[in-house]
């Protein structure tokens, strides 16, 4: 089944108010266009589930998309910190943020729980954790093979799940490599996938390499061709992580007003993520070119 669409027809089609949306990436292969295009078509009261939050949780908390957020490490990574996340946790301003705080041991055991249909984790690292007290939804049961009290975390089955990669084939067969954080997990633990992706290749690219499939097509509703759709994160040996853009938002964001002008002026006031690749300037990709790399070639063998 070919299963490419545009992502304005993947998020329309797939993204309901009300809904829990997971978007996931770790370090790299983040579907931040996807986050944008799910502000320009204006969705609201969503919970976000990310087990790193960096600028794109900014955004869509300014654009008014997401009242509640589940997650285990707040910060715009190496550059500072999300202040539009701050204001609403710390001032309320310009109103209240539901956290639901995990650590990122936590998060994978909730992904993992959903992906196996399991009702809930088990998991040791909380023992003696704040978080215990802070977050009711973490709970402990006794082991019934006699190992005392372990503490529990409940299932995660977002509504939407949505990630970045490499390539897919028109089916969605899902390829990636480099750091891969909970994409697997996160896709099968899903309700629907959405997948955006730098390249669509043929059929044979991906039975050539089997093992650089994470996602297999039969969880994946949509693949979406998408170039630099994980900007300003990096994405292993196309593009390099955009740092000036890191640091540029930590200090955009400190101001609200200009974080609201910077939305509407380079997401709200785009027609799709090339308009928003556009709005940056034709230079501003230049340094975030990267070198070929190639890893050895594998034998996977066959009958003559």
């Amino acid at each position: 089944m070919d299963k490419r669409a545009t992502l304005a027809d993947a998020i329309a089609r797939h993204v309901r108010n009300g809904q829990t949306v997971a978007i996931e990436g770790f370090g790299h292969l983040v579907p931040t266009a996807a986050a944008h295009e799910i502000i320009r078509q204006g969705f609201t009261g969503l919970t976000l589930a990310r087990m790193s939050c960096d600028p794109l949780v900014d955004q869509l908390l300014a654009a008014g998309c997401v009242p509640r957020l589940i997650s285990s490490f707040v910060g715009n990574s190496s550059a500072g910190s999300l202040h539009e996340l701050r204001r609403r946790i710390e001032l309320r301003d310009p109103e209240p943020l539901e956290l639901e705080e995990y650590s990122m041991g936590g998060m994978i055991a909730r992904y993992t729980a959903g992906a196996a249909k399991l009702p809930f984790a088990p998991i040791r690292s909380f023992t003696g954790s704040d978080l215990v007290e802070l977050n009711p939804m973490i709970r402990s049961v006794t082991d019934p093979y006699g190992g005392g009290e372990i503490h529990v975390v409940p299932a995660l089955n977002p509504d939407v799940t949505i990630i970045h990669a490499q390539r897919a084939d028109r089916a969605g067969n899902i390829q990636a490599w480099g750091m891969l954080g909970v994409h697997q997990e996160a896709a099968f633990a899903g309700r629907s996938v959405i997948a955006t992706v730098e390249e669509i290749v043929d059929d044979s690219v991906v039975r050539s390499d089997p093992n650089r499939t994470i996602v297999p097509s039969h969880v994946v509703d949509a693949v979406v061709l998408c170039p630099r759709g994980a900007h300003p994160t990096a994405v292993q040996g196309y593009y390099d992580r955009d740092d000036r853009f890191h640091r540029e938002w930590s200090e955009r964001a400190r101001d609200a007003a200009a974080l609201r002008r910077w939305i509407d002026r380079h997401i709200r006031g785009t027609d799709d993520h090339e308009g928003f690749m556009a709005s940056l300037g034709p230079d501003h990709w230049q340094a975030l070119e990267v070198g070929t790399q190639l890893s050895a070639p594998v034998n996977y063998g066959g009958r003559p």
